[in-house]
Formats: structure tokens, C-alpha cells, sequence
């Protein structure tokens, strides 16, 4: 039998509204047809209760520190599989055999040229640009050369325009970091592991050393983690410009421009400045005081999620891989004491119990990147180059939804 729920009205108006049910996760009330019936909208300020779309790629329980993608539990993937497999996983449903992985990395190798006009690009931007500005444009100039080849046609079926993004945002991000640093670029070695790949043509022949496979396993593992993570501010712009029609590289570049923000992806440079400012205090209880003083802006970056209300797992796993590279690299890390100080502070202080402000993948990612000597305005482009896998998959998903519309939310006007 059908669920339903009875909705019933001051003016005695009763509406039965259909409950849904997904394969795991809350029951969904259907309310797609109450203006309709009743003339009302419901009022959800940043959807915090609110269903936009149906999915099968990635799965979230908040309150349990459940993450998982395309059904299979994040830290098994984590642990097992690199980078280029999670890629194929989410695009194509399943974890690749050897033969289906080989073909993949091939297909990967195809379609990462950078075209002389996203470098043109680059290289029109002042060496002082935020890398994030330089990435926006990257993926609009990208859009331009989408809409030369396929005009108005969406094409929701070829997923090599989705692969390219994928294979060409390594090159991209390592180009407008040597372009702030005043370096010539490096042309890609395919033969190496996308990770592998990605720091050499960041760092050239600084990256040959015997630390080397210990910061491509680091790196590799905070691909998988950023790779997705469900309808957050991100993927649900790029939902939002892709429901008009737009194409996918005009789509992902509304998706960099929300990522950017110190609420979103932001949020791993904002934990790095934060314990930066914290060690030359040399006072991690001012600031633990600070946080607790509801009339003190300032906040603890890295602690809390909009949807963990337990710990997240991601951090869980990246807390283990930043402990594992400043080991081995026998650094005595200051921030990463000050991150531990905080950490433990944190989960035996009430204020932060109550308020269940556990730390999140932001809080050792950073330190992870600031241990490999990755400058902090380049986190969010690295966070932007793992997460594009996700965006390309959500959007094709989209697309492919025959109940998808145009998104267009309504509001409560208080205006005169």
C-alpha cells in the first residue's frame, strides 16, 4: 500500500500528500502538487529539509557518519581502489575489472590535451589572481568550445565530454599554479597515475624524490574523499544551471564559483589561516573561549558539518593518512599539534558535545596539503579538480532524469 500523509488546513481543507520511499535513507513527502491544491508553498530556507532531485550515486546518513558511493561504504573504497577506479565508479555505476580499468586510463590519456586556448586564458591573468578565479574562466572558456561543437544539443548520452573535464582539470589547476609561481608549464605523462601525474606537472622534477609514492597515496586519498558528497551547494548549482538547458562546461563553472566560497570548499585554506593565527598566539584556549562566545564572530574552520551530526567519515580517514605523512616525513608539525589540541579540546568540551561539532574532511586535508608544500590559496582548486568527477556524474544524471524541470524555487515575499 501507498504511504500518504494527511495535510488538514485551518479552513478544513484535508490533502493527502504521498510519502516516497528510496532504497535506504528518510521517507520523502511529496508535496510537488500542493500549490496546485492548495495555494500554498512550503517555506525551507536553504533547503534544509528538502528533497530537489532523486539519485543513485551517493549516499549520506549524517547522523550515523555514513558516506557511500554507488553503494559501497567510503572507507573500503578508500582503502582499496585509486583514484581513476572511484571515477569510473561513479560515472559508470560499478567498480572496473583490470581490462575495463586499462581501457579507462587510456580514454583518460585521449582526451587530457589542454587546448592553446584555455592556456591563452591562464596566462591573461595577473600572477596575484586567486587560482580560483583563474579556474572559473578556465571552464567558461571550456564552454565556448562545448557550444562551437554541439550548439543548443545537450548531449546527456556521450560521456566523453564529461571524461575530458575529468582528464583536463589536473593539467589545468597544475598550470595556474606554475602560472602564479612564474613557471613554465609541464606537459602531462600519462603513463603515471592520475595523482602521480598531477604533482609532477605541479612540481616538475622537485617532486622525484623517495617521499614521492607517499604523497600520491596522500593526494590519491583526498581525491576519493572530495570526489562526491550528494546535493551540497556545489553539485546543486550545477544542477540548477544545467536544468535550463545550459552545457555541461557553463554548468561546472557555476559549480567552481559556488565552491569558492569559505562556507563551501573554501572552508580547508580557512583551517589552515586559522591554525596559522592560533600558533602565533601560542593560545589554543582563547580561541576555544572565542568559539564558545556566541558573540564573537570567529569560528572554528574544520569543526561541524550540514549534514554530519556524528563524526565525519572522512575525516576519520584523512586523520589516519596526516598522521602517516608526517610521520615518515619525521616533521615536528606545528599545526598539526595545534589541530590535535583543538580536536581533543573539542570532543570533551560540552559546548562542542552538545552542539555535536566533531572535526570534518576540512580539518586534516589541509594539513595533509600544507605537509606536500601546497600553498593554501591552492586547496579549494585541488578540492574543485577531485570534486569535477562528481559534478560531471551529477549532471549527466540530471539530464537523463526525465522528471527533472527547470529548477525554480518559489519565496515569502515581505517586500511593500
Amino acid at each position: 500500500m501507498d504511504k500518504k500523509a494527511l495535510l488538514e488546513l485551518n479552513n478544513g481543507l484535508k490533502i493527502e500528500l504521498p510519502i516516497l520511499s528510496g532504497t535506504i535513507g528518510p521517507n520523502v513527502l511529496n508535496i510537488k502538487d500542493l500549490y496546485r491544491t492548495t495555494g500554498l508553498f512550503t517555506y525551507d530556507p536553504g533547503f534544509v529539509s528538502t528533497a530537489s532531485c532523486s539519485s543513485s550515486i551517493t549516499f549520506i546518513d549524517g547522523d550515523e557518519g555514513v558516506l557511500k558511493y554507488r553503494g559501497h561504504d567510503i572507507a573500503d573504497l578508500a582503502e582499496n581502489n585509486n583514484f581513476t577506479a572511484i571515477i569510473y565508479l561513479l560515472l559508470y555505476g560499478a567498480l572496473p575489472n583490470l581490462e575495463q580499468h586499462k581501457k579507462f586510463l587510456l580514454k583518460i590519456g585521449e582526451l587530457s590535451k589542454v587546448s592553446e586556448q584555455v592556456i591563452n586564458v591562464i596566462k591573461a591573468f595577473p600572477k596575484t589572481a586567486h587560482p580560483m578565479s583563474i579556474l572559473i574562466a578556465c571552464f567558461a572558456s571550456l564552454s565556448a568550445f562545448y557550444h562551437e561543437r554541439y550548439g543548443n544539443t545537450v548531449n546527456s548520452e556521450n560521456l566523453d565530454c564529461g571524461i575530458s573535464a575529468i582528464a583536463q582539470v589536473p593539467a589545468i589547476v597544475a598550470m595556474i599554479y606554475r602560472h602564479i609561481k612564474n613557471q613554465e608549464f609541464i606537459n602531462a605523462q600519462n603513463e603515471l597515475s592520475y595523482s602521480e601525474n598531477f604533482l609532477r606537472m605541479m612540481f616538475g622534477d622537485a617532486f622525484n624524490n623517495d617521499k614521492s609514492s607517499l604523497f600520491v597515496k596522500a593526494l590519491d586519498k583526498i581525491f576519493i574523499l572530495h570526489a562526491d558528497h550528494e546535493q551540497n551547494a556545489s553539485t546543486a548549482a550545477i544542477r540548477l544551471v544545467g536544468s535550463a538547458g545550459s552545457n555541461l562546461f557553463a554548468s561546472l563553472s557555476a559549480g567552481i564559483a559556488t565552491l569558492w566560497g569559505p562556507a563551501h570548499g573554501g572552508a580547508n585554506e580557512a583551517v589552515i589561516n586559522m591554525l596559522r593565527e592560533i600558533e602565533q598566539s601560542g593560545d589554543i584556549g582563547k580561541f576555544i573561549e572565542k568559539a564558545k562566545d556566541d558573540k564573537d564572530p570567529f569560528k572554528l574552520m574544520g569543526f561541524g558539518h550540514r549534514i554530519y551530526k556524528n563524526y565525519d567519515p572522512r575525516a576519520r580517514i584523512l586523520k589516519g593518512a596526516c598522521n602517516e605523512v608526517l610521520d615518515k616525513l619525521e616533521q615536528d608539525n606545528k599545526l598539526l599539534k595545534i589541530a590535535k589540541g583543538l580536536e581533543e579540546v573539542a570532543l570533551k568540551d560540552e559546548y562542542f558535545v552538545m552542539r555535536k561539532l566533531y572535526p570534518n574532511v576540512d580539518f586534516y586535508s589541509g594539513i595533509i596539503m600544507n605537509a606536500i608544500d601546497i600553498p593554501s590559496n591552492m586547496f579549494t582548486p585541488i578540492f574543485a579538480l577531485a570534486r569535477t568527477t562528481g559534478w560531471v556524474t551529477q549532471w549527466y544524471e540530471m539530464m537523463n532524469d526525465k522528471e527533472a524541470k527547470i529548477c525554480r524555487p518559489r519565496q515569502l515575499y515581505v517586500g511593500e
